[in-house]
């Protein structure tokens, strides 16, 4: 037990590390919780999770080494990524504008409606919405495929046989550790978020800055090379 431990302690803390370092995941994650609140925030975690064990099975499989040594498979997947977040962030930047001409149309002075047009923006975006969109953003970046393939290869000991076995536990702790990091991060943002619900300006601009994240997260995947 004590060599098992010594064996995979340098495993644990290099996922810990990992999970709470910045990326294009966590900013997904945290700019989902403060525009949308906590439900929306942790959907949106189980969805990069999901889309994260898509890459773990393949990867086990083999079948992320195509992307790693194809520069067509690569670009292919690359480039539906980046025209998936940039048609998110687009769609993100286009109903917070018609949300904000609504309330201003209505009365702009109301309260009633800035509180009103704040809910309307918490409940845009519904919980299999937000699934869906974080495995998709994961399964699309070819970097997550690659990094499980130079990642975990390293604490796999053939000697102890079955190596996809292996590669599958080792990558399914990496998971679970990012969901408990993700979970907590949720938690903290949401409860920022919950002093600001009220404000409909401000969910507004939230939103934008959402839909903002989305292009420059397309803009970064799609200056990244193989």
């Amino acid at each position: 037990m004590l060599d098992l431990l010594v064996q995979y302690t340098p495993f644990l803390i290099a996922a810990v590390l990992l999970n709470v370092s910045p990326g294009p995941d966590m900013a997904y994650i945290i700019g989902q919780t403060a525009v949308h609140g906590r439900k929306i925030g942790f959907f949106s975690s189980f969805g990069v999770v999901s889309g994260a064990f898509v890459h773990v099975f393949a990867a086990a499989l083999g079948l992320s080494a195509i992307l790693a040594t194809s520069a067509l498979a690569f670009s292919i997947v690359k480039w539906v990524g980046v025209a998936y977040l940039v048609w998110l962030g687009i769609g993100a930047l286009r109903n917070s504008f018609a949300k904000s001409t609504a309330s201003t149309t209505s009365n702009p002075t109301s309260d009633i409606d800035d509180i009103a047009s704040a809910r309307v923006t918490a409940h845009n975006v519904t919980a299999f919405q937000a699934w869906r969109q974080g495995a998709m953003i994961d399964v699309l970046n070819p970097k997550v495929a690659i990094f499980f393939m130079a990642f975990l290869p390293q604490f796999v000991h053939p000697e102890q046989g079955h190596g996809a076995l292996q590669f599958l536990i080792l990558g399914t702790t990496v998971n679970l550790i990012g969901l408990v990091v993700e979970g907590a991060i949720v938690l903290l943002v949401g409860a920022a978020a919950l002093r600001i619900k009220g404000n409909g300006a401000l969910g507004a601009w939230l939103q934008r800055s959402l839909g903002a994240m989305f292009i420059a997260l397309g803009v970064r995947l799609a200056i990244t090379e193989q």
